[in-house]
């Protein structure tokens, strides 16, 4: 039963990610707050523009992931296998979604095993909940959820708010810390931490370097409100008397905004850097194109990752479309390397963003 649950509520999950405006409101990832100084004498050839990188010791053509999704219940696995085909043809990385129900039952392994199946040569990440990592005594469980799909990595998301928004949520965090610390002591596979759209302070990426994590993803704010699904799927539920009661008593839609834009939380983190030169940062939450990848790669980021524009070309268009749609970011990509000069991701990461007047 507690199975089932999980399944129902990763597929109202997608269903209400396509269906519905889930956007914040009022807030925006901050991108359009900065540009880049155009450069009139780049001195290179357009051809010579290459944005290649590496990831988990693997070549990407581009600095570029498909973030954290979906998994977990019957269609699911025909999304990853879509996905994980287009990242194999375009050879980026890509991360599965929240594993917690492979570990409740095996009836829907496959949603997430499909991924390495189609695509045996791309760096591939697992992904379980803190709530989860919390209640973990040590790394066993991870390790076959990372068995499962062939991992190079594996993450743990950080998402309080949206367990206290759930209507099922676990908003039990004590101890998540601690539960980090000992994954990346004993996982043979590097842990990745991210949010999910709220972002992550300079605070808490020292305490979670000082923890021995080398990769974060802040997923700041601007992109999907997960306190919005929440708040929809919330209000799905039939106003009886004690649902209403406790309804009455949740903290509500003013939480639909909450949150560290995606480049003030991309520019706290990255400042880190110069201390901590093997930090590896993924930019993510509100990520709509390529020159927001290049403008997240000038902030300091080692990639950038999105969700839901990737899902909703896959829904809307199918295959075709969603590798159309990357294609279309990568040449965005590589027309802003080449008006600022930057032959590589290297020379891009050195380039200046100046503050719009």
């Amino acid at each position: 039963m507690k199975s089932l649950r999980t399944s129902s509520r990763k597929q109202e999950h997608v269903a209400l990610t396509l269906a519905k405006d889930v956007s914040f409101r009022r807030k925006t990832a901050g991108f359009e707050r900065f540009e880049f100084q155009h450069n009139a004498l780049p001195e290179l050839d357009f051809s010579d523009v290459d944005p290649s990188t590496t990831f988990l010791g693997m070549k990407l053509s581009f600095p570029f992931v498909i973030s954290s999704m979906t998994g977990g219940y019957e269609e699911a696995t025909r999304i990853n296998r879509q996905l994980a085909e287009v990242c194999a043809e375009k050879h980026l990385a890509m991360g599965v979604g929240s594993q917690r129900q492979a570990l409740e039952d095996k009836k829907f392994h496959r949603s997430f095993s499909v991924v390495r199946e189609v695509a045996p040569s791309i760096p591939v990440f697992g992904n379980i909940g803190a709530a989860e990592v919390a209640r973990l005594k040590d790394a066993s469980k991870v390790k076959r959820l990372a068995d499962l799909i062939g991992a190079n990595a594996f993450a743990v998301h950080l998402n309080p708010l949206q367990e206290l928004l759930q209507p099922e949520g676990n908003p039990h965090f004590r101890g998540v810390l601690k539960g980090i610390e000992m994954l990346v002591k004993e996982l043979p596979i590097p842990l990745i931490v991210k949010e999910i759209g709220a972002g992550i302070s300079l605070s808490v990426v020292k305490r979670l370097v000082d923890a021995g994590v080398s990769i974060i993803d802040v997923a700041g704010a601007g992109g999907t409100s997960w306190a919005g699904v929440e708040i929809l799927r919330r209000s799905k539920v039939r106003p009886n008397a004690r649902n209403a009661r406790k309804q009455a008593d949740e903290p509500g839609d003013i939480f639909w905004d909450w949150g560290i834009p995606t480049v003030d939380a991309l520019r706290q983190v990255c400042s880190l850097k110069t201390q901590v030169p093997s930090l590896t940062v993924i930019a993510s939450g509100g990520v709509t194109n390529g020159l927001e990848i290049g403008k997240s790669i000038a902030f300091g980021a080692d990639l950038a990752g999105s969700a839901r524009p990737m899902l909703r070309a896959l829904e809307t268009g199918g295959k075709d479309f969603l590798l159309s749609t990357i294609s279309k970011w990568e040449h965005q990509l590589k027309g802003a390397m080449f008006l600022t000069g930057s032959r590589t991701i290297q020379d891009l990461q050195r380039q200046q963003l100046v503050l719009r007047a």
